[in-house]
């Protein structure tokens, strides 16, 4: 049975607190396991959470502030250690690149897993393979930073209705998948009578960041957005001078870039209650929800 959710195994900003670990976030995709920044601390989340870690396949840093990747080291050698045969695909800015060796070789080990490195260097498309597309866009944050975005590939679907009244049925259901139309009686059944395009679901991850429209060009039309709101409207200030985000202009981007779902994290230390953000946000939009550790939510298909 396929799975589509959204795990956090911490979310917390730079100082993790006693009910928060540095933020980590697992997409369950399918049959894909995707890691979002995974903070210190990671691979311990995974037991907590329960998820044998080898359902990674994809691990996506954002930029190379500690609270970010000082768990990539850790989950590379777990992975290793449980002798994972799939490719390990990792991206980040390129910028970073020798941030991303330390990290992966900080520790003497025997690396016999295939991890396959994708710096990147200029927003856009970055990867895709059968099932889905990979875009980043570069973010606000004072040093190179890159917002995600994954896209499922469209899928065609019969109506099962429509094919019964035209009379297509069994081996001419694949006759019309492949050639576009089928004769029956005399007639042209064409592929576009019977079916129709269910447009694929898109996660987007804006994290460290002011506002701005790489975020935007990030979150939209996304079936779910995680994005930053490490600061409450309270400390907009804060939120300015170490470009983050407050709760507000979180659900500002949702509604500009018109999401379906808001999830916030990235939660200063000084808030002990996660959900006075959400209460924040739904003031301007409504479908928000605070991230919590272990917390899970399912990525619903539109």
């Amino acid at each position: 049975m396929s799975v589509r959710d959204l795990i956090i195994l911490g979310c917390s900003a730079q100082q993790p607190t006693r009910k928060r670990n540095h933020g980590a976030y697992l997409l369950r995709w399918n049959e894909k396991g995707f890691l979002f920044d995974p903070g210190e601390g990671t691979q311990r989340q995974f037991i907590y959470a329960d998820v044998a870690p080898p359902t990674v396949t994809h691990i996506f840093v954002s930029h190379f502030h500690g609270d970010h990747c000082l768990g990539l080291g850790s989950m590379l050698m777990r992975l290793n250690l449980d002798k994972v045969t799939h490719p390990i695909h990792c991206f980040y800015p390129a910028s970073g690149k020798k941030y991303f060796e330390r990290l992966r070789y900080g520790t003497m080990y025997h690396e016999n897993i295939n991890v396959i490195a994708h710096p990147i260097e200029k927003g856009g498309v970055i990867y895709s393979e059968e099932g889905f597309t990979i875009e980043a866009q570069f973010l606000d944050h004072g040093v190179d930073n890159l917002g995600y975005r994954l896209t499922e590939d469209d899928q065609l679907k019969f109506d099962r209705a429509k094919l019964n009244n035209h009379g297509v049925k069994g081996p001419l259901v694949r006759q019309l998948q492949e050639n576009g139309h089928v004769e029956i009686n005399g007639k042209t059944i064409k592929l576009e009578d019977v079916s129709w395009v269910r447009h694929g679901d898109v996660f987007a991850y804006v994290i460290d960041t002011r506002p701005c429209k790489g975020a935007i060009d990030i979150a939209r039309d996304a079936t779910m957005l995680l994005c930053e709101s490490t600061f409450l409207s309270d400390s907009a200030d804060l939120a300015k001078k170490y470009r983050h985000m407050t709760a507000t202009e979180a659900a500002q981007i949702a509604v500009q870039a018109n999401a379906k779902q808001l999830i916030l994290t990235h939660f200063s230390a000084r808030y002990l209650d996660e959900e006075v953000f959400a209460e924040e946000a739904r003031k301007i939009f409504p479908n928000s929800h605070s991230a919590k550790d272990l917390r899970r939510f399912e990525l619903l298909k539109t």
